[in-house]
């Protein structure tokens, strides 16, 4: 029990022993971490104080740098407006020297304008002096004496006029001519072709004259059927193994020559024999206007056209004019524009389409009302045509004004194709109506004398008054007999009108 308690109070006192050294110990260690702590405080402070004194000087000499910068900079401005204080100051004194210069100028010219005004005085005074003499010398008005002279001027003027007039139009002549000649000869050389009669009646041949019975049928039921269907007029006379188809339609007077022919060929004629046949004939005709419509538009290069106008190209295959096939002049048009537009520099695509199209009213001329001219250009906005090429067509006889180059050389191309050498013939009856009319034309203005139509209707000379008419009114009267052709008349090709003024004097020496 002794032992016991004496090693319990060794124990207590070796842990209060141990206590208290671990005190003394952890009471050294926090004198040691504060003194670094107090050490480690006062280098930072240093530290902190050093970097407080460099930021200070690098401000410092920051600040004296920009300064010196800005001085720099104020003083160069200063120099400037130094300069510039120097250069205004002598401009200001030039301008002064000048606005001497121009009030001595001033002066000078006031000093002038005096005299002159001084000096135009006494010249009106003397032109009244001179006036007044000249009046009791030539016992006339001043009036009187200003018509005299207005009238001599206006008589020189006058005949200076006409002889420029008749100079500048010979000269554009020329070299038109010239640049034409050409173009127009190259055209009717590559572009001639054979043209056939125009005619509304077509003669079918047939083996023997037995055949006319049949076509005509008991009591005449063949032939009526055969009218009444093909819409034409069959005329069976005496003539030995011929018999005529009449029918101002083109398309039908085809389609029943071809029919006829397949009847006489076959020699079986009756009313549904006709019926059938008829229709034979109506695909083939059809057939063949497609085919001449691709044809020509393949000629012409003019791609793309609608559908009915394709049609309506096709119908012109069976359509003459003066002797002239309408499709085959259609397509030589369109090749002719295209030249002519190559050669001044027009759109040779618009020339082209208005070349093939510019008479395609005439496909249905004989159906509608209006010219057709007026047909083609209603037909062509109807299917999507451009409307540089609907005035070509609607133009090219001058039924409107001419909007674009291209209108112009289609009308030219037009003429050029009608007036070749082969390609128009005209009936003896419309050529001697075409000539008086022309005579009559010329012989309705006041002046004419005679008038005579000659080349076969190409050129009408007008004889005129020499009293009457003088030079300046010869080239006015040129100008509206030509006007009045072109709006009264329909012909081929173009007519050139000459006037002719022949003045005589004749004395006698005796």
């Amino acid at each position: 029990m002794d032992y016991v308690l004496v090693g319990v109070i060794a124990l207590i006192i070796g842990l209060a022993a141990g206590g208290a050294a671990g005190y003394f110990l952890r009471q050294r260690r926090f004198q040691e971490e504060l003194g670094n702590l107090e050490a480690m405080r006062t280098r930072l402070l240093e530290e902190a104080e050093k970097q407080a004194r460099d930021i200070v000087l690098n401000a410092r000499d920051e600040t004296l740098k920009n300064r010196q910068t800005v001085e720099a900079e104020l003083e160069g401005r200063n120099q400037q407006l130094r300069r510039e204080e120097d250069r205004l100051q002598k401009r200001r004194e030039q301008l002064d020297e000048r606005q001497e210069r121009v009030d001595q100028r001033e002066q000078q010219l006031n000093k002038r304008q005096s005299a002159l005004d001084k000096r135009t005085n006494e010249l009106q005074k003397v032109e009244e002096q001179r006036l007044e003499e000249l009046q009791k010398i030539a016992n006339l008005t001043v009036d009187e004496a200003r018509g005299v002279l207005l009238e001599q001027v206006a008589q020189d003027t006058r005949q200076d006029m006409a002889r420029v007039i008749r100079e500048e139009e010979m000269r554009a002549r020329e070299e038109a001519d010239e640049r034409a000649r050409d173009i127009v000869t190259t055209a009717i050389q590559r572009l001639a072709s054979e043209q056939v009669a125009e005619l509304t009646t077509k003669t079918l041949e047939i083996p023997y004259d037995e055949l006319k019975g049949r076509i005509i049928g008991r009591g005449g039921r063949n032939i009526r059927v055969f009218e009444q269907k093909a819409a034409v007029d069959v005329i069976v006379d005496d003539t030995p193994e011929l018999i005529t188809i009449s029918s101002f339609n083109p398309i039908r007077r085809e389609i029943a020559a071809r029919a006829m022919h397949y009847l006489v060929a076959d020699g079986r004629i009756h009313p549904a024999r006709i019926e059938k046949v008829l229709e034979k004939a109506t695909k083939e005709v059809d057939q063949v206007m497609r085919e001449q419509a691709e044809k020509a538009v393949y000629d012409a290069e003019v791609p793309n056209l609608h559908p009915e106008i394709m049609k309506l190209l096709g119908k012109l295959y069976f359509r003459t004019s003066y002797g002239q096939n309408q499709l085959s002049h259609a397509v030589e048009v369109a090749k002719l524009s295209s030249l002519l537009a190559a050669e001044v520099g027009g759109n040779t695509e618009i020339a082209r389409m208005g070349g093939l199209l510019h008479d395609i009213g005439k496909a249905v001329d004989f159906e509608v009302e209006g010219t057709h001219a007026t047909i083609g250009a209603e037909l062509a906005g109807r299917y999507g045509v451009p409307k540089a090429v609907i005035n070509c067509i609607e133009s090219h006889h001058h039924e409107t004004e001419q909007q674009t180059l291209e209108s112009v050389l289609v009308e030219a191309a037009d003429a050029i194709s009608g007036a070749r050498p082969g390609a128009r013939r005209e009936s003896l009856e419309h050529y001697i109506k075409r000539i008086r009319g022309l005579e009559e034309i010329a012989r309705s203005f006041n002046g004419v004398e005679e008038s005579y139509a000659i080349q076969a209707g190409r050129e009408i000379r007008i004889i005129v008054r020499p009293g009457e008419i003088d030079d300046l009114e010869s080239l006015r009267l040129s100008r509206e007999v030509a006007r009045k052709i072109e709006e009264t008349m329909e012909y081929p090709g173009q007519i050139k009108v000459t006037v002719i003024r022949e003045t005589r004097s004749v004395e006698y020496a005796k």
